[in-house]
Protein backbone atom coordinates (compact mmCIF):
# COMPACT_ATOMS: atom_id res chain seq x y z
CA UNK A 1 0.00 0.00 0.00
CA UNK A 2 1.21 3.56 -0.70
CA UNK A 3 1.22 5.71 2.28
CA UNK A 4 2.58 9.64 3.38
CA UNK A 5 4.58 9.65 6.32
CA UNK A 6 3.31 12.20 8.75
CA UNK A 7 6.03 11.78 11.04
CA UNK A 8 10.00 10.53 11.05
CA UNK A 9 10.05 7.23 11.39
CA UNK A 10 13.86 6.05 12.00
CA UNK A 11 15.11 3.98 9.11
CA UNK A 12 12.05 4.21 7.21
CA UNK A 13 11.14 7.54 5.96
CA UNK A 14 10.66 11.40 7.17
CA UNK A 15 7.65 13.26 7.47
CA UNK A 16 6.51 14.00 4.06
CA UNK A 17 7.82 11.00 2.10
CA UNK A 18 5.52 9.03 0.52
CA UNK A 19 6.43 5.20 0.06
CA UNK A 20 4.97 1.92 -0.69
CA UNK A 21 5.00 -0.30 1.89
CA UNK A 22 3.99 -4.16 3.16
CA UNK A 23 0.05 -3.64 4.03
CA UNK A 24 0.93 -5.83 7.16
CA UNK A 25 3.40 -3.00 8.25
CA UNK A 26 0.97 -0.44 7.03
CA UNK A 27 -2.20 -1.60 8.59
CA UNK A 28 -0.87 -2.86 11.88
CA UNK A 29 2.03 -0.42 12.58
CA UNK A 30 2.18 2.87 11.00
CA UNK A 31 -1.85 3.79 10.34
CA UNK A 32 -3.08 2.79 14.11
CA UNK A 33 0.19 4.70 15.83
CA UNK A 34 -0.62 7.95 13.15
CA UNK A 35 3.16 7.50 11.76
CA UNK A 36 1.32 7.69 8.17
CA UNK A 37 -1.57 7.85 6.27
CA UNK A 38 -3.02 6.98 2.99
CA UNK A 39 -1.40 9.03 0.06
CA UNK A 40 -4.43 10.90 -0.56
CA UNK A 41 -5.65 14.14 0.26
CA UNK A 42 -6.03 15.62 2.70
CA UNK A 43 -3.30 13.67 4.40
CA UNK A 44 -0.65 14.80 1.14
CA UNK A 45 -0.84 18.48 2.07
CA UNK A 46 -0.81 17.80 5.89
CA UNK A 47 2.13 15.88 5.45
CA UNK A 48 4.02 18.95 3.24
CA UNK A 49 3.24 21.49 5.90
CA UNK A 50 4.48 19.32 8.86
CA UNK A 51 7.52 18.45 6.51
CA UNK A 52 8.03 22.39 6.19
CA UNK A 53 8.27 22.24 9.93
CA UNK A 54 10.62 19.52 10.12
CA UNK A 55 13.06 21.51 7.95
CA UNK A 56 12.79 24.58 9.75
CA UNK A 57 13.33 22.34 13.19
CA UNK A 58 16.40 20.57 11.72
CA UNK A 59 17.89 23.85 10.64
CA UNK A 60 17.84 25.62 14.51
CA UNK A 61 19.32 21.95 15.43
CA UNK A 62 21.81 21.63 13.40
CA UNK A 63 23.21 25.26 13.54
CA UNK A 64 23.42 24.66 17.54
CA UNK A 65 25.03 21.35 16.62
CA UNK A 66 27.38 22.83 14.52
CA UNK A 67 28.93 24.88 17.35
CA UNK A 68 29.23 22.31 19.78
CA UNK A 69 30.77 19.92 17.26
CA UNK A 70 33.16 22.69 16.72
CA UNK A 71 33.63 22.53 20.78
CA UNK A 72 34.30 18.83 20.62
CA UNK A 73 35.97 18.21 17.35
CA UNK A 74 39.54 16.30 18.38
CA UNK A 75 38.89 16.76 21.65
CA UNK A 76 40.67 13.66 24.30
CA UNK A 77 38.91 12.03 27.38
CA UNK A 78 40.84 10.44 29.55
CA UNK A 79 39.14 7.04 31.42
CA UNK A 80 40.80 5.00 34.05
CA UNK A 81 39.78 1.38 34.29
CA UNK A 82 41.45 -1.63 36.33
CA UNK A 83 43.11 -3.49 33.99
CA UNK A 84 44.98 -7.83 33.99
CA UNK A 85 46.79 -9.15 31.89
CA UNK A 86 48.10 -8.10 28.64
CA UNK A 87 46.08 -4.77 28.95
CA UNK A 88 42.73 -5.96 28.92
CA UNK A 89 39.47 -4.28 31.07
CA UNK A 90 38.10 -5.79 33.93
CA UNK A 91 34.80 -4.90 32.36
CA UNK A 92 34.77 -2.41 29.50
CA UNK A 93 33.97 0.83 28.59
CA UNK A 94 30.70 1.37 27.20
CA UNK A 95 28.66 4.30 25.46
CA UNK A 96 27.29 5.39 28.53
CA UNK A 97 30.45 5.55 30.37
CA UNK A 98 31.51 7.60 27.32
CA UNK A 99 28.61 10.00 27.00
CA UNK A 100 29.25 11.16 31.09
CA UNK A 101 32.78 12.27 29.99
CA UNK A 102 31.07 14.15 27.18
CA UNK A 103 28.64 15.82 29.55
CA UNK A 104 31.71 17.00 31.90
CA UNK A 105 33.25 18.04 29.07
CA UNK A 106 30.78 20.70 27.76
CA UNK A 107 29.39 21.43 30.86
CA UNK A 108 25.64 19.86 30.57
CA UNK A 109 23.75 17.77 33.01
CA UNK A 110 23.62 14.79 30.89
CA UNK A 111 24.71 13.41 26.87
CA UNK A 112 21.99 11.08 24.92
CA UNK A 113 24.33 7.87 24.75
CA UNK A 114 22.19 7.12 21.82
CA UNK A 115 24.72 9.65 20.21
CA UNK A 116 27.91 8.03 21.37
CA UNK A 117 28.53 5.57 17.69
CA UNK A 118 30.44 3.55 19.55
CA UNK A 119 30.32 -0.17 16.98
CA UNK A 120 31.69 -2.03 19.97
CA UNK A 121 32.33 -1.39 24.01
CA UNK A 122 35.93 -0.65 24.94
CA UNK A 123 38.01 -3.35 26.20
CA UNK A 124 41.56 -3.17 26.32
CA UNK A 125 44.12 0.11 27.15
CA UNK A 126 44.81 2.62 24.54
CA UNK A 127 43.79 5.21 22.36
CA UNK A 128 40.86 5.09 19.88
CA UNK A 129 38.48 7.61 17.86
CA UNK A 130 34.78 8.27 18.89
CA UNK A 131 32.34 9.48 16.41
CA UNK A 132 29.17 11.49 18.45
CA UNK A 133 25.85 12.42 16.14
CA UNK A 134 24.83 15.72 17.78
CA UNK A 135 22.02 15.77 15.16
CA UNK A 136 21.09 13.84 11.98
CA UNK A 137 23.78 16.02 9.72
CA UNK A 138 26.06 17.25 12.08
CA UNK A 139 28.63 14.40 13.69
CA UNK A 140 32.26 14.90 15.88
CA UNK A 141 34.67 12.97 16.38
CA UNK A 142 37.13 12.75 20.02
CA UNK A 143 39.49 10.71 21.38
CA UNK A 144 38.79 8.53 23.98
CA UNK A 145 42.48 6.90 26.11
CA UNK A 146 41.57 4.55 28.23
CA UNK A 147 44.75 3.90 31.14
CA UNK A 148 44.99 1.27 33.75
CA UNK A 149 44.47 2.62 37.21
CA UNK A 150 47.37 4.19 38.58
CA UNK A 151 48.83 4.80 35.45
CA UNK A 152 47.66 8.62 35.47
CA UNK A 153 49.38 9.56 39.05
CA UNK A 154 52.62 8.47 37.25
CA UNK A 155 52.27 10.39 34.44
CA UNK A 156 52.09 13.58 36.20
CA UNK A 157 54.93 12.19 38.67
CA UNK A 158 57.46 12.08 35.02
CA UNK A 159 55.82 15.32 33.82
CA UNK A 160 56.44 16.95 37.28
CA UNK A 161 60.16 15.47 37.62
CA UNK A 162 60.53 16.84 33.41
CA UNK A 163 59.72 19.97 34.55
CA UNK A 164 62.37 20.50 37.40
CA UNK A 165 65.13 18.92 34.61
CA UNK A 166 64.63 21.64 32.44
CA UNK A 167 64.44 24.56 34.85
CA UNK A 168 67.73 23.45 36.12
CA UNK A 169 66.89 21.61 39.53
CA UNK A 170 66.70 18.24 39.83
CA UNK A 171 66.05 16.07 43.07
CA UNK A 172 69.48 14.65 43.15
CA UNK A 173 71.42 17.96 42.25
CA UNK A 174 69.88 19.40 45.40
CA UNK A 175 70.49 16.24 47.87
CA UNK A 176 74.02 15.87 46.64
CA UNK A 177 74.41 20.11 47.30
CA UNK A 178 73.24 19.67 50.68
CA UNK A 179 75.33 16.73 51.68
CA UNK A 180 78.72 18.98 50.75
CA UNK A 181 77.65 21.79 52.33
CA UNK A 182 77.24 19.62 55.86
CA UNK A 183 80.39 17.79 55.16
CA UNK A 184 82.85 20.83 54.61
CA UNK A 185 84.41 23.03 57.30
CA UNK A 186 85.97 26.11 57.53
CA UNK A 187 89.65 26.12 56.98
CA UNK A 188 89.94 28.84 59.19
CA UNK A 189 88.46 27.21 62.13
CA UNK A 190 90.91 24.27 62.59
CA UNK A 191 94.25 27.00 62.01
CA UNK A 192 92.55 28.98 64.55
CA UNK A 193 91.89 26.14 67.61
CA UNK A 194 95.87 24.74 66.75
CA UNK A 195 97.44 27.51 69.47
CA UNK A 196 101.43 28.01 69.34
CA UNK A 197 103.60 27.28 73.01
CA UNK A 198 106.87 28.43 71.94
CA UNK A 199 106.48 32.18 72.62
CA UNK A 200 105.32 31.41 76.17
CA UNK A 201 108.39 29.15 76.55
CA UNK A 202 110.88 31.33 75.69
CA UNK A 203 110.28 33.91 78.22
Amino acid sequence: MKVVFLEDVEGTAQVGDVKEVKNGFGRNFLLPRGLAAPAVEPYLARAQAGAKREVKRQEALDQDAQSLAERLEGQRITMTARVGEQGKLYGSITAVHIAQEVASLIGADEFDHRKVLLPEAIKETGMQPVRLRLTRNIEASIEVEVLAEGAEEEEVLVEEESALVEGGESPESEDSAEAEDSSASPDSDSSDSEDSPESDDES
